[in-house]
C-alpha cells in the first residue's frame, strides 16, 4: 500500500482503468461501412438470446446490455442484430493489449475490452500531468490502431480508476485527483460500489441507505449487521474510498466451461443427452487451449420455469480426457430430472491444473474395445469389416447467421445480412471500402462459403492488412483468386 488521502489510495493518480467503448459493436461498425452512424446489437439473435453489446445508437432506444433480444427488437426494429464474432474481437483486445504492455509490466485484463494498469511499476512519474498525458496519447494510440476508442480512468485506486472510466465514456478521460474521493463518491447510488447488486441494494434501501455517503455515515456496525462480516465490511471500506487491492498481471482461470441457450425447451431425453455430450467435446476443447486439465466435471441445468440447478463430481485426478469428460456429465445427467423441459444446457471443468492424470479406467476400457473390435475383424473378415462402416448421410444445409464473413468466388468478401427461404443476403465490403451493394442467393449456393474475419485497419494497397480480390479483379491466370483464398483463411 502507498499512503495517500486516504487508507489504500496512492498520493498519485497512476492507476489507469481502460474500457473500449461498445466493443463488439463499435468492431462491427468498423468492420462493416454501411452500419456506421446506424444502430447495431451484437448477442444471441434467437428468440431467446440476450445482448452482448449494443451501440450507442441503440442505446438512444433503450436497448442496454444483458436484455433479451425479443425486447430489444421490440425497442428498436430497425436495428442490425448480430452475431458475435469473437475472433475479430480477440484480434483486436490482443491489439490493445500490445499497447498497454508497453506501459507498464502490470496489466490486468478483466475481458477482451477492459483492463487496469499500474503506471507506476512502468516508470511513469507520480505527477498528475504526467499520467494524463500517458492516458492521452493510450487513446490516441488505440484510435490509429483499431480504429476504435476507449475511454480511460485515472485514480490512486482500481476501484476509483474503473468509477472514472465510466464517467468517462464515451470516448473521454477522467482523473479522480487524490483527496477528492470522498467528495466525489458521496453523492453516487451505492450501485456504483463494486460487489453491490440488487439483491445488496434493496437490503440497504429497506434500512434507508441510498448514496455511498450514506452507506459511510451508516458504518460499519449497521452494514455488518445487515450484509454479513465480510461483506458489510468490506463495502464500508468502499463506501471510505479505501481499495488497496493491487494489478495483478496473471490472473489464474479457476475454471472452463461452455453453455448453450436453446430456442425452443427440450423434452426429448437423448436429445439432451448428446447436447451434454457435444458440450463437454467443447469443454474439452477449451481446456486444452488453454493447456490445462481438470479434475473436477459440472453441469449446469436450466428448465423451462427458470429455475437452475447444477451437479458436480470429482474425478480420481486432473484429466482432460474428452472420454472422461464426456462419462462424467453423462452420469451427472442422469440424477437429473429433463421431463418438464431444458432451456440451458451447461458443462464446466473446475479445479484447473497444468498436467494431467491418465484415468487408468478409461484406458483399460478402450484398449477393451479395441481388443474387442480387433477379434470380431478377424473372425468376420474384411467384407463384414467394411459392411460395418456407415454410410455417409446428406450433408446437412448450411446456416448464414447474420454478421457471418464470407467470400464469394466472384464478388469477394462479405458478410451475412440475413437469409431465410432457402436464401441468403450478402452485403459486399469490408472494412476499408465504401459502402458494399447487396446480392442475394440461393442457401447451398457452391460459390459462397464462410470467410475469416478482415483486419479493421490496412487496405488492398497495404501489405500489412491485403483484402480478397474477388475473380473479376484477379489475373487470368487464377493467381488473384489462389491469394484470395490464402487471405480467406488468415
Amino acid at each position: 500500500m502507498v499512503c495517500g488521502s486516504i487508507g489504500g489510495v496512492r498520493r498519485a493518480p497512476t492507476i489507469l482503468h481502460l474500457d473500449m467503448d461498445a466493443f463488439y459493436a463499435a468492431a462491427e461498425q468498423a468492420a462493416k461501412p454501411s452500419l456506421r452512424g446506424k444502430p447495431v446489437v451484437v448477442g444471441g439473435i434467437g428468440p431467446r438470446g440476450v445482448v452482448a453489446t449494443a451501440s450507442y445508437e441503440a442505446r438512444v432506444f433503450g436497448v442496454r446490455s444483458a436484455m433479451p433480444t425479443a425486447q430489444a427488437r421490440r425497442l428498436c426494429p430497425n436495428a442490425a442484430y448480430l452475431s458475435p464474432r469473437f475472433t475479430l474481437y480477440r484480434q483486436v483486445s490482443e491489439s490493445v493489449m500490445e499497447l498497454l504492455r508497453a506501459l507498464s509490466p502490470l496489466v490486468e485484463p478483466l475481458s477482451l475490452d477492459e483492463a487496469f494498469v499500474d503506471l507506476e511499476a512502468g516508470g511513469v512519474p507520480a505527477e498528475t500531468a504526467a499520467v494524463r498525458a500517458v492516458g492521452e496519447r493510450l487513446r490516441r494510440d488505440i484510435r490509429a490502431a483499431t480504429g476504435l476508442t476507449g475511454s480511460v480512468g485515472l485514480a490512486g485506486a482500481k476501484m476509483l480508476a474503473k468509477i472514472a472510466s465510466e464517467a468517462a465514456k464515451p470516448d473521454g478521460l477522467v482523473v479522480i485527483e487524490p483527496g477528492t474521493e470522498r467528495e466525489l463518491l458521496g453523492p453516487m447510488p451505492v450501485r456504483t460500489l463494486p460487489g453491490v447488486g440488487p439483491a445488496t441494494a434493496e437490503t440497504l434501501r429497506r434500512a434507508g441507505i441510498h448514496t455511498v455517503a450514506e452507506t459511510a455515515e451508516a458504518g460499519e456496525a449497521e452494514l455488518v449487521r445487515l450484509l454479513g462480516k465480510a461483506h458489510g465490511g468490506g463495502l464500508y471500506a468502499m463506501a471510505l474510498g479505501r481499495d488497496d487491492r493491487p494489478v495483478v498481471a496473471e490472473r489464474d482461470a479457476k475454471s472452463v466451461s461452455v453453455e448453450d441457450t436453446f430456442e425452443v425447451d427440450l423434452t426429448d431425453r437423448t436429445r439432451v443427452r448428446n447436447e451434454v455430450l457435444r458440450l463437454a467435446d467443447r469443454c474439452v476443447a477449451r481446456l486444452r487451449a488453454a493447456g490445462r486439465s481438470g479434475r473436477t466435471v459440472v453441469i449446469k441445468v436450466r428448465n423451462y420455469d427458470f429455475s437452475t440447478l447444477t451437479r458436480s463430481e470429482t474425478l480420481r485426478g486432473p484429466t482432460d480426457d474428452p472420454a472422461v469428460v464426456r462419462e462424467a456429465a453423462g452420469r451427472l445427467l442422469e440424477t437429473v430430472d429433463t421431463t418438464g423441459g431444458v432451456r440451458l444446457l451447461g458443462v464446466g471443468v473446475t479445479g484447473l491444473a497444468d498436467f494431467t492424470q491418465e484415468d487408468l479406467f478409461a484406458q483399460i476400457a478402450t484398449e477393451r474395445e479395441a481388443r474387442e473390435l480387433a477379434a470380431a475383424g478377424a473372425v468376420a473378415g474384411p467384407e463384414a469389416e467394411a459392411a460395418r462402416e456407415p454410410e455417409p448421410g446428406p450433408e446437412p444445409p448450411r446456416r448464414w447467421h447474420p454478421g457471418l464473413d464470407v467470400v464469394h468466388e466472384e464478388f469477394g468478401a462479405g458478410w451475412v445480412q440475413g437469409s431465410g427461404v432457402g436464401r441468403v443476403t450478402v452485403r459486399f465490403e469490408t472494412p476499408w471500402s465504401a459502402p458494399g451493394r447487396v446480392r442475394t442467393f440461393a442457401v447451398d449456393d457452391p460459390a459462397l462459403r464462410p470467410g475469416e474475419p478482415l483486419p479493421l485497419r490496412g487496405g488492398p494497397d497495404q501489405s500489412s492488412a491485403p483484402a480478397i480480390r474477388p475473380k473479376s479483379e484477379s489475373g487470368a491466370d487464377g493467381a488473384g483468386s489462389v491469394a484470395g483464398e490464402e487471405i480467406s483463411r488468415r
